[in-house]
């Protein structure tokens, strides 16, 4: 299955950009790439699924080849959901199902729960499930405190943009990324730099990632479930286990191909 065409979506600070495969009369299925990737994540795994569906793979802004937020306009995650409203209204879909990876499940999982009547399937690939209890709430509002003075920094330093050679790049991505492998770095370079007179540099929302730096701290956790809950879930979810990285499904498309083709072509959804 060839990618059909390149999609370009105009927002309020410039444009959205996505990637088409299958088919135009399909039933739509929305794919949203990991923290720091692009659409080129989903290059392997797409030809694998079934044909007679329509995927779109779109960059979040600040990644791919998406135009950057306006300066002084931070990436917010609840922005990101924002992002995947704007895009379905100009393909004009009113329901669809989304596959997301990692960040982009965590973003796909809460536009579901924002507007549920819109979305027929969730697909998550190594995407967390956060809960916070009452009293991490005091927690949660320290940690946008601590953000938003990151970002203040950030901004207030002017520091220039690094420009790299594309090997500089590289080495750059995989020493920060264990679970990405040459070929699959190179794959999302690709998208994910600029060429400029001097070198390429990379595109990248980088005063949020500083900032999720500055959050990663012994005191951010991820609540488990109890496992009653847990029970009652899995009466309504599917939890798969595959072998391989938070990147399988470019390293190793095949393990979780067959899985994902299953669920799409599921003609009787549970209960939500």
């Amino acid at each position: 299955m060839g990618l059909i065409s390149e999609l370009k979506l105009a927002v309020p600070w410039g444009h959205i950009t996505a990637k088409a495969w299958g088919s135009l009369q399909g039933p739509p299925v929305l794919c949203l790439h990991g923290w720091l990737d692009n659409a080129n994540s989903f290059d392997r795994l797409i030809p694998l699924l079934p044909q007679d569906f329509y995927y779109v793979a779109m960059d979040f802004g600040g990644h791919g080849l998406s135009s950057h937020y306006s300066p002084g306009v931070p990436y917010y995650q609840q922005t990101f959901v924002s992002e995947i409203r704007r895009v379905v209204a100009a393909l004009k879909w009113n329901q669809f199902s989304i596959l997301g990876h990692s960040f982009g499940g965590i973003v796909g999982g809460m536009f579901s729960c924002i507007f549920p009547e819109m979305v027929n399937k969730l697909i998550l690939l190594d995407s967390p499930l956060l809960l916070l209890e009452s009293n991490e709430v005091e927690n949660l509002l320290t940690y946008k405190r601590r953000a938003i003075e990151h970002m203040l920094q950030v901004e207030a330093s002017q520091e220039p943009s690094s420009v790299l050679s594309l090997k500089q790049l590289l080495q750059r991505l995989l020493k920060t990324n264990s679970h990405l492998n040459e070929e699959c770095g190179e794959l999302l370079l690709q998208r994910g730099t600029t060429k400029v007179a001097t070198g390429k540099g990379l595109r990248c929302p980088r005063p949020l990632y500083i900032c999720l730096k500055g959050l990663v701290t012994p005191h951010c956790e991820m609540w488990q479930l109890p496992y009653e809950s847990t029970q009652a879930l899995r009466t309504r979810f599917q939890f798969v286990e595959i072998p391989g990285n938070h990147y399988v499904h470019m390293s190793e498309p095949q393990h979780v191909a067959s899985i994902i083709s299953s669920f799409l072509q599921r003609k009787h959804t549970l209960t939500a």
